[in-house]
């Protein structure tokens, strides 16, 4: 009989809980479906940074910060602190407009202060917040205290082996009140950069209203346009390599400065880039922090918008295709008659985007190139004809591909 009570209290809990599960899947909605599938899929433990040529956590830990973050030279802040010109006071309805971006749980960085403090306290008191920050602003300085981050160490999802630092990508997370202060100023530079044209026009991705399906888009559409008298179309897809770790806060600071961008601007975002540390988390670290001297922090919200800005020139003229991108990867169309001439035409196209991104400093993940021969059901090739050609980079050969992934 106890047996029995026992099997039936266990049957009615399984059954209680798959009702609840599929009630809490028909009510899901878009902020909640992530949570479904967290349950749904089990968690993996990430894995140990296995490196080759280290033997011990502070190794590792030095090992990952050089390749995450090697060292760059940092514009120079000065040290006397000034109020700046053409700066506006900081109101409680730009804090009010920052907190309606941002959800009450992302993750805190080494403050372990949740986000949704911060809108409590707004709401309680509406000044406190601008009386903490607006000077800030006002005398362009990022504290170092506020530059402080923890870096998420995680592992690549299927790679074939954790024995090298490419395997990993860092996450990094920020004291919650910098990122108020962030939102507010992104705010403002988008408008700066609008007014200004900084962002070229077919950039695509970490910009309002301008998404992956629109850089897809107006790559099919360009295709489409350009085969429609009987041309031949081919892209050639690349990928800038280190991304946001690989800008130069010193190049950045003097464009923004000879375009018109107010200083005030220029110098809070050189104090912003400027006196950052970093603490590598993963199992066994050591947990401390170490000086980092590259590139805009990814778990900020103004750092798309820099790096947008610093890829700017990278968009090149084709007098017959496109140069579109997605945040950090590019795609350079070619159109003519024949599909050789496309790849002469791609290949100088190539060198003359690759000398772009060195005055910025930044390059190409050559390795990750993909080509593509756009085909219309009247563009077959006859039996026996040669196979389409492929493109020739950096010493390495790149066959076209039947299907390509790129621009997110």
């Amino acid at each position: 009989m106890a047996r029995l009570s026992k099997q039936g209290y266990f049957k009615s809990i399984k059954a209680a809980k798959a009702q609840h599960w599929k009630s809490f899947l028909a009510d899901a909605t878009p902020r909640t479906i992530w949570t479904a599938k967290k349950f749904a899929v089990s968690t993996v433990t990430p894995r140990f940074p296995n490196l080759r040529d280290v033997t011990s956590p502070e190794e590792v830990n030095n090992a990952l910060l050089a390749h995450f973050f090697p060292p760059k030279p940092l514009p120079i802040v000065l040290s006397i602190l000034r109020p700046q010109k053409g700066c506006n006071p900081l109101l409680p309805s730009e804090i009010s407009a920052a907190h309606r971006r941002y959800a009450s749980s992302p993750a805190p960085g080494p403050d372990t202060i949740p986000y949704f403090i911060w809108k409590r306290v707004h709401l309680t008191a509406p000044r406190l917040l601008t009386d903490i920050l607006g000077p800030l602003l006002k005398f362009s300085y990022h504290p170092v205290s506020m530059n402080n981050a923890n870096g998420i160490v995680l592992d690549k999802p299927g790679k074939a082996s954790y024995d090298s630092r490419a395997s990993f990508r860092v996450i990094v997370l920020l004291p919650t009140v910098s990122k108020i202060l962030k939102r507010v100023v992104a705010s403002l530079l988008s408008l700066i950069a609008r007014s200004l044209n900084l962002v070229h026009h077919n950039q695509c991705g970490l910009l309002a209203a301008v998404s992956s399906f629109d850089a897809a888009l107006s790559l099919v559409d360009t295709v489409r346009t350009l085969q429609r008298p009987g041309l031949k179309v081919s892209t050639l897809f690349l990928d800038i390599k280190g991304g946001f770790d690989n800008v130069n806060a010193s190049i950045l600071c003097s464009s923004l400065r000879q375009v018109g961008v107010p200083h005030y601007m220029v110098a809070w975002i050189g104090s912003f880039l400027s006196q950052r540390t970093c603490c590598l988390l993963f199992p066994g670290s050591r947990k401390t922090f170490s000086p980092v001297q590259v590139g805009t922090p990814q778990g900020s919200l103004i750092s798309p918008l820099l790096f947008v800005i610093y890829v700017a020139s990278l968009h090149i003229d084709l007098p017959r295709g496109l140069s579109i991108s997605y945040v950090d990867d590019f795609a350079l169309s070619a159109a003519s008659i024949s599909y050789r001439t496309n790849v002469r035409t791609l290949q100088r196209a190539f060198g003359q985007i690759r000398a772009c991104a060195r005055a910025c400093e930044v390059g190409f993940s050559v390795p990750k190139t993909e080509l593509i021969h756009w085909r219309t059901p009247l563009q077959t090739d006859p039996e026996g004809a040669p196979s389409p050609p492929p493109i020739f980079l950096d010493g390495q050969i790149f066959p076209p591909l039947p299907c390509v992934t790129g621009l997110g």
